[in-house]
């Protein structure tokens, strides 16, 4: 492999020099990790919020969390904040969070529902379309159909929904959307429940945290994960060692298992990964579980006894979906987890977990919260333990980037897609 060189680093406590953020991207090498500053830098965070969250099509919340006209929730995204909200037609709309009089917040909570959107400050009055209905004191010129919220582009994937913040979104998304919509239907997360959403801050730059989603070859770390989920993700046959033949062997009698399964729901049997190729990069797989193979319970037990949509069977395994640039899920015969994180600072980011089960699941007659959500909360306080370790080794000045093994395709593939839009900025 190509040696790596990098810049020299300052002495700590040395003032240091705005990074050239263009000759970062130029200089990446392949197949290797990045080098510090596009973790550390203020000038790589401010220019991943222009061209990754800025211009790119990413995930901000299940449409179940918008279940009657007029809920919304708030998103914050660097200095932008949009409003998602499900008008009287029972779409899902998104605005930009700016009164069209003199820019006040309209909405400073994070969920809720309203009537109409009504700026505190001098009342001017939105409906959940958008359009501007009342605004006091004004001209007999004056023409409310000119001053509607700014609206935002916004998909609804199936129940996931989407925003992109750029005045031309990426067009792709439309090609993306016809290949995942049937394996997503049966769940029918559109008409899903929210069980619970929590936040975790973590104390790591948001690519950390996405690179460490990417790959299962820190997984003997999840306890409480690895007792339903087999731990071989981007493992192929010549990958695995004589410890791990045993579980592989178990891993292929479930996946036989399951594509019967998925034939006889009539699902496609194809699964795809389109991670770094096109600019609305996912991989979807229908994986198997272990035990039961039902769901996130140890030894793959049920955590729900309401089946999601048209589930018919329980053992139904684990869709696996990635979408960069900020998402990840796991639908489930009897619930879905999905996944967001969202930069708040160069070395701090939020991963938004909500678990979703069926509209008429009961807590407590129908599932336990405590052990519907116990893997994954589990997991993700490991998770936060290791991206917080890998945020403080990249700052140190001993740190150079190091080779992905053989099983973390996925994170150079997240990598790749992520210094491509850069480089497409530059250019």
């Amino acid at each position: 492999m190509t040696a790596h060189t990098v810049a020299p680093r300052s002495a700590p406590g040395a003032q240091q020099a705005p990074e050239d953020v263009d000759e970062l991207v130029r200089r990446r090498v392949p197949g290797m990790s990045l080098e510090a500053p596009f973790y550390t830098s203020q000038e790589v965070y401010e220019r991943d919020l222009d061209v990754v969250f800025g211009r790119n099509w990413i995930f901000v919340a299940a449409a179940a969390e918008l279940p009657e006209p007029g809920d919304f929730v708030t998103v914050e995204v660097g200095d932008w904040s949009v409003i998602v909200v499900r008008d009287d037609d029972e779409q899902v709309q998104a605005f930009h969070n700016v009164c069209r009089h003199r820019g006040s917040r309209l909405l400073p909570e994070r969920q809720g529902s309203v009537g109409n959107i009504v700026c505190p400050y001098h009342r001017w009055t939105y409906g959940v379309d958008g359009k501007l209905l009342f605004a006091e004191s004004q001209p007999a010129t004056f023409d409310k159909s000119c001053f509607s919220l700014r609206s935002v582009h916004v998909r609804n994937l199936a129940g996931l929904v989407f925003i992109c913040l750029a005045q031309d979104a990426p067009e792709d998304f439309d090609a993306v959307a016809e290949v995942l919509e049937p394996h997503l239907r049966p769940y029918e997360l559109d008409r899903a429940k929210v069980a619970v959403t929590y936040d975790l801050q973590e104390a790591g730059n948001w690519k950390l945290v996405m690179e460490n989603n990417r790959e299962c070859y820190h997984c003997d770390g999840h306890p409480e994960l690895i007792t339903a989920y087999f731990p071989l993700f981007a493992y192929e046959a010549e990958d695995i060692t004589p410890r791990l033949k045993p579980l592989y062997d178990r891993y292929v009698t479930a996946g036989e298992a399951l594509a019967k399964v998925r034939a006889d729901h009539g699902l496609p049997l194809r699964d795809h990964r389109e991670l770094d190729t096109r600019q609305v990069g996912f991989q979807l797989s229908h994986l198997p579980l272990d035990g039961e193979g039902k769901s996130f319970a140890p030894n793959g037990a049920a955590v729900c006894t309401k089946l999601l949509g048209s589930v018919q069977d329980a053992a139904f395994g684990d869709l696996s979906l990635h979408m960069q640039p900020n998402s990840w899920f796991h639908l489930l015969s009897d619930h879905a987890v999905v996944f967001s994180v969202l930069p708040t600072s160069t070395g701090t980011s939020t991963l938004r977990t909500t678990w979703l089960v069926h509209p008429d699941a009961v807590e407590g007659v129908d599932y336990d919260l405590d052990a519907l959500t116990m893997v994954w909360r589990a997991t993700n306080d490991q998770d936060r333990a290791l991206v917080a370790g890998t945020q403080v080794g990249c700052a140190n000045p001993g740190y150079v980037p190091g080779p992905y093994s053989m099983v973390e395709d996925d994170v150079e593939a997240f990598v790749n897609w992520y210094v491509t839009r850069l480089r497409e900025a530059i250019a």
